[in-house]
């Protein structure tokens, strides 16, 4: 997608989606990328007696800048998702605060969209039918077709928008529900493991698409992921959770952020980048998987070794 395209999409999506209430715009008129600053944020979740409540969350800082793409590392069940769903205001904190473009994030935040792994498209309506429950209450008609017309262009789907999910590859769902996510027009695009359960080659497609999605509306971006290639050519910083060691052999109970790391170059990204595979290792290295494959641990490791490549 050309730099005029882009600006062109953005400012099509702005006139679109921007005269519905419940979004802050910026004062030039052009979209508002919204900032989101964790402050010692902490999760705990309860169970049936107090001695075996978990705590999943621990003293979490962190400020993401407005238009930035944060992803967020981590193993399974360190909380990622857990920190996605707080900024969204789908979850609250235990302890701490969250705010967006500095006001406190409220209940299913307005300001905030969400993608998640599986498309979650209703059957039985059209991809532009699903696309449009994206858009914010009170859009006209008028504008809402304007709006879904230009996200379907933009994804590439305006050959199917009268399809149904049933008639159509699962990468075009993603696409669909990456559409609906837009078509908020959000300060805060919050995605969860968004291509996860797409095959090797349509996930390299999807994440160029959002490069390019991202280039026409350069929202704020939290993505959270498992896989180390795709945060490295997506973002402009990553984060890595994991359980701090406070003594040889204990780690603090909950997790908070272990690494942080800023990728260098501009995007797109050459994935054979040397650079980037020395980066590569760094992280692997920091979710506890050596150079030769084997396991460790995250606890057992608190800081990223440099691999002299």
């Amino acid at each position: 997608m050309s730099a005029s395209t882009a600006t062109t999409t953005s400012a099509r999506l702005a006139a679109a989606a921007g005269g519905a209430p419940g979004r802050a715009r910026a004062a030039t008129g052009t979209d508002a990328a919204f900032a989101v600053e964790f402050a010692r944020l902490g999760r705990t979740f309860a169970a049936t007696a107090p001695a075996s409540a978990r705590p999943v969350l621990r003293d979490v800082s962190l400020t993401v800048h407005p238009g930035e793409v944060l992803a967020i590392l981590g193993t399974s069940g360190c909380g990622k998702s857990t920190l996605l769903r707080i900024a969204g205001g789908l979850d609250s904190p235990s302890a701490g605060s969250v705010q967006i473009d500095d006001s406190p994030v409220t209940e299913f935040d307005t300001r905030c969209a969400v993608g998640f792994q599986e498309p979650r498209l209703l059957p039985w309506r059209t991809v532009a039918a699903n696309v449009a429950l994206g858009l914010p209450r009170g859009t006209t008609r008028h504008a809402g077709r304007a709006c879904v017309a230009e996200l379907l262009e933009l994804v590439g789907l305006t050959a199917f928008a009268g399809h149904r999910p049933a008639a159509i590859s699962g990468g075009m769902a993603q696409r669909a529900s990456l559409a609906r996510a837009l078509a908020r027009n959000p300060g805060v695009l919050l995605l969860d493991e968004p291509f996860g359960a797409l095959d090797a080659l349509t996930r390299l497609k999807m994440q160029d698409l959002l490069l390019d999605v991202h280039a026409a509306a350069p929202t704020t971006v939290l993505l959270v992921t498992h896989d180390v290639d795709e945060a490295l050519q997506l973002a402009d910083r990553i984060i890595l959770l994991g359980q701090e060691q406070v003594a040889p052999d204990a780690a603090a109970p909950g997790a908070t952020i272990v690494q942080e790391l800023t990728v260098p170059g501009n995007r797109p990204r050459d994935r054979g980048s040397a650079e980037l595979a020395e980066l590569r290792g760094r992280l692997l290295a920091g979710l506890g998987i050596d150079r030769h494959g084997d396991a460790r641990g995250v606890a057992s490791s608190t800081g990223i070794p440099h691999f002299p490549y």
